[in-house]
């Protein structure tokens, strides 16, 4: 695997919230925020907007990146609680028909995101990512497969 993307996103607009299910509540300091970070060459802008969905069911993540003089690249994700598994699992669709399905994990400094796939036609592109909370932040940092 290799390094993609470490990214640091800062709070900033609330966004109204709903108490959480139990299996969600590592998450809970993501919701009613935005958060915004540039890429590591400065190039590009990543948001994730969070809120609660379904009576604090399902976490939702609103996820625009912003290129100038490209159009927006924007997915959503719906995290949830999977009863059956027993672990907190979510649902990524994106503006470009790709998609991914994944499990999310507690960790010591924040959260892990096991390895998936992203989908997109014939295209199928496993990574995996980690979550480090800070005081009034977190630190995203996502890697990939690329050729072997």
């Amino acid at each position: 695997m290799r390094p993609l993307l470490p990214l640091l996103l800062l709070s900033s607009a609330a966004i109204a919230q709903a108490a959480p299910a139990e299996a969600l509540k590592p998450m809970a300091f993501l919701a009613g925020h935005c958060w915004k970070g540039e890429f590591p060459d400065g190039k590009q802008t990543d948001e994730h907007c969070f809120q609660w969905a379904l009576d604090g069911h399902a976490l939702r993540d609103v996820h625009t990146v912003r290129t100038p003089g490209k159009p927006d690249y924007v997915g959503e994700t719906l995290y949830y609680y999977d009863s059956a598994a027993k672990i907190v699992a979510y649902l990524y669709v994106e503006n470009g028909g790709g998609f991914s399905h994944g499990t999310m994990k507690p960790s010591a400094n924040g959260l892990e995101f096991p390895e998936a796939k992203y989908i997109n036609g014939a295209m199928v592109l496993p990574y995996r990512g980690q979550w480090t909370i800070t005081t009034d932040s977190y630190e995203a940092f996502s890697e990939m497969y690329v050729k072997d």
